[in-house]
């Protein structure tokens, strides 16, 4: 039995081209802050280019979606490209990431605030965060039109405040909005205990 959020989900992943699914932009711009080696996981990776990136790296990525359509096409994508890379089919609101099992964490376009503790703590010591989503102060009409799925002004620093900041970046609507990068927040930290 399907719940309707994976329906709706399924509905738009399943003409969708998994070749053309890019990495957020935190991750591509901060991406020499890649460990070597180890496990990462794309959080609600919708069609997986943050899981693609990461297992271009060489770490042994893990993608999870509610969407079974789109773990399908990760996982065609990932077995045609010989890439370290499983996709899995998970809720993860109802079902987070057990504590200290990943060295790198993606999360784009996706806010859960109480999964928040829980995101921390699946890091492992030195591990990274790169998280990436919507804000309510934007400038176009891109992204959820409830509030409850936008970050307010700073928000993202002090729901990670635990991890020590590597990166951020939140414009707002300040200054010349024609330019610049608006419309969402970015942050990588580093869970250092």
């Amino acid at each position: 039995m399907t719940s309707p959020t994976q329906d709706k989900w399924d509905a738009r992943y399943r003409d969708a081209d998994v070749a053309q699914a890019s990495a957020c932009r935190v991750l591509t711009e901060f991406a020499h802050l890649l460990p070597e080696k180890g496990r990462a996981l794309d959080l609600a990776s919708g069609l997986g280019g943050n899981a693609r990136l990461l297992a271009q790296y060489g770490l042994d990525t893990e993608a999870w979606d509610i969407s079974p359509v789109a773990v399908d096409k990760i996982n065609a994508l990932a077995e045609s490209q010989s890439l370290p890379l499983q996709a899995r089919v998970r809720d993860v609101e109802q079902s987070p990431p057990e504590p200290e099992s990943f060295n790198v964490i993606v999360v784009s376009r996706f806010l859960d605030r109480a999964h928040v503790p829980a995101l921390i703590a699946a890091l492992r010591p030195g591990g990274l965060l790169f998280y990436e989503t919507f804000t309510r102060e934007a400038v176009e009409a891109t992204g959820p039109a409830d509030p409850a799925f936008r970050l307010a002004p700073n928000e993202l620093l002090k729901l990670f405040s635990p991890l020590r900041l590597v990166v951020y970046r939140e414009e707002g609507v300040i200054g010349d909005t024609s330019r610049g990068w608006r419309n969402e927040a970015y942050l990588v930290g580093v869970k250092t205990c």
